[in-house]
Formats: structure tokens, C-alpha cells, sequence
């Protein structure tokens, strides 16, 4: 990847982390934590790799997303937001009665939003149905999906794994979130999915490790999976929860939370001066 267009997906994804936190403070409640982890994989998806037209969200033949991890829509909204599917002001809007943006994903009423999330396990299921559909109707797009790595301690994804390899679904792509902390507490504490990568070979899946804020790496992953002729593909991201705040970084606490107005400051602050910086 060359340095401008490197540059220009920082920039992107830190205006992106901006609307997270814009967004719960003013909700007073949300997912920051894993929101801020998963940000540069969807700014890579959304700004560089998937085919969509953001003026025509329901178009044939696009590129399907699905964040199975649906407690980290602040992330998508932000993004689809920034992408042009409807206004920033949006974000100030989120968990509102009444507003369009609440606190999982609604494919009814949000534009771009492909499927509706929340129930931790069952948004891969929805996204491998959507693969094995373009197989069978002969359609040429991909489904990109995001998965955390505490939701994988949940039966169904195997469930899914499992037919996705079976289908030879090599047209779906799952990224795992693997910040490795959930509200609980640590993944390794509540009950280990570890090794992750082992799993998903032993369920027949072409498996990446990457550094899940590495653009490079992200894009390196993403062509790679897209060169699979057999299989689906699971990315492993090593990410860091809270990632861009620095009191949020790598804290449990923060998975469920919102920032009061000192911390909101703090952290927009922090943003503002990584934007000016790059």
C-alpha cells in the first residue's frame, strides 16, 4: 500500500473513532471498547475494498457486510455515516427514541446496514447464507462479516463454520475481533477460544493472522482471502480494545461504557491532535 493512500485511511479512521465517541457520550450508553477495536477493518472495507454505492445502498450485485459482534454498531454507523449513507448529525442521535441509529444494527431502517445484529453467534449464520445465496444464483459479490472473539465462545458460530466449509463458501470472508477482552473480563477468564486459528483450520478454513490496525497487513489479508478457490476464510486480528483513546486501551470496563464529559473531552482531544498529525 503506498504511503498516501495509507495516510488518507488514518485520517479516515480516526474521524471514524471520533464519531464512536461522539456518539455514546451523547447516548450516555453504548459499546466504545470493541467499537474503537474493529474501526480500521471496517475503514479498509468501506473506503478501499468493498463494492457499494452509498447513494443506492440496496444495490445488485454489491459487496455484503455483516457485523456479527452487533454491540459494536457505533463503528458501523460511524462509518457508514462518513461513507455518505446518511448525515454525521446522525451520530448525535444514537440509542434516541425515536432516532434512526439505536443500539444494534437494523437493516429496515439504516441504510447500509445489510443484516440486523445483536444476538451474539447468530450474524455469521445470516452472513453465510448470504455467501451460499451468491453461489447459488451465481452472483459474483463477497460477504465480509466481523465476529469478536468472545462472541466465538458462542455454539452456533461453529455451526456455521462448519457449513461454510462443507459449501466451500470461499466467497466469505469473517473477521475475528480478537482484542481479547468481553464484558466479562478477559476471553481467557470467561471461557478461552483460544487457539483461534487452530479451530477454524480443524473446521477447514483458510486462516490469516494479522494485526488487525495494520492497513497493510488488513489489505494483504483481504487479497489473499480473495485469491481462495476452495474455502472460506477466517482473518484473525490482533487488535487492541478501546484502540486511539488511551485510558480506554486494553480496559474491561470500557467494553460496556460511556465517557462522562471530562473523559469525552480527554478523548477528543487525543483524536483531534492524531488528526492534525498525520
Amino acid at each position: 500500500m503506498d504511503t498516501a493512500k495509507r495516510i488518507s485511511l488514518e485520517k479516515q479512521a480516526t474521524k471514524i473513532r471520533m464519531g464512536i465517541i461522539e456518539g455514546v457520550h451523547s447516548a450516555k450508553s453504548g459499546h466504545p471498547g470493541g467499537s474503537l477495536s474493529i474501526t480500521d477493518i471496517l475503514t479498509y472495507l468501506y473506503f478501499e475494498k468493498m463494492n457499494i454505492d452509498p447513494k443506492n445502498p440496496r444495490m445488485e450485485g454489491r459487496d455484503r457486510f455483516v457485523l456479527s459482534k452487533g454491540h459494536a454498531a457505533p463503528a458501523l454507523y460511524s462509518v457508514l455515516a462518513n461513507r455518505g449513507y446518511f448525515s454525521v448529525d446522525e451520530l448525535m442521535g444514537l440509542r434516541h427514541t425515536g432516532a434512526l441509529l439505536q443500539g444494534h444494527p437494523d437493516m429496515k431502517h439504516i441504510p447500509g446496514v445489510d443484516m440486523s445484529t445483536g444476538s451474539l453467534g447468530q450474524g455469521i449464520s445470516a452472513a453465510t447464507g448470504m455467501a451460499l445465496s451468491a453461489k447459488h444464483f451465481k452472483e459474483n459479490y463477497k460477504v465480509y462479516c466481523a465476529c469478536g472473539d468472545g462472541e466465538i465462545e458462542e455454539g452456533q458460530v461453529w455451526e456455521a463454520a462448519m457449513f461454510a466449509a462443507n459449501k466451500s463458501l470461499n466467497n466469505l470472508i469473517v473477521f475475528i475481533d480478537n482484542n481479547h477482552l468481553q464484558i466479562d473480563g478477559t476471553i481467557e477468564e470467561v471461557n478461552s477460544p483460544m487457539p483461534i486459528d487452530q479451530k477454524f483450520k480443524a473446521f477447514n478454513w483458510n486462516v490469516i493472522l494479522i494485526n488487525g490496525h495494520d492497513f497493510d497487513e488488513i489489505e494483504r489479508a483481504v487479497e489473499e482471502a480473495n485469491k481462495s478457490t476452495d474455502k472460506p476464510t477466517a482473518i484473525i486480528a490482533e487488535t487492541v480494545k478501546g484502540k486511539g483513546v488511551s485510558f480506554m486501551e486494553n480496559q474491561v470496563g470500557w467494553h460496556g461504557s460511556a465517557p462522562n464529559d471530562e473523559q469525552y473531552a480527554i478523548a477528543m482531544k487525543e483524536l483531534e491532535e492524531k488528526l492534525a498529525s498525520l
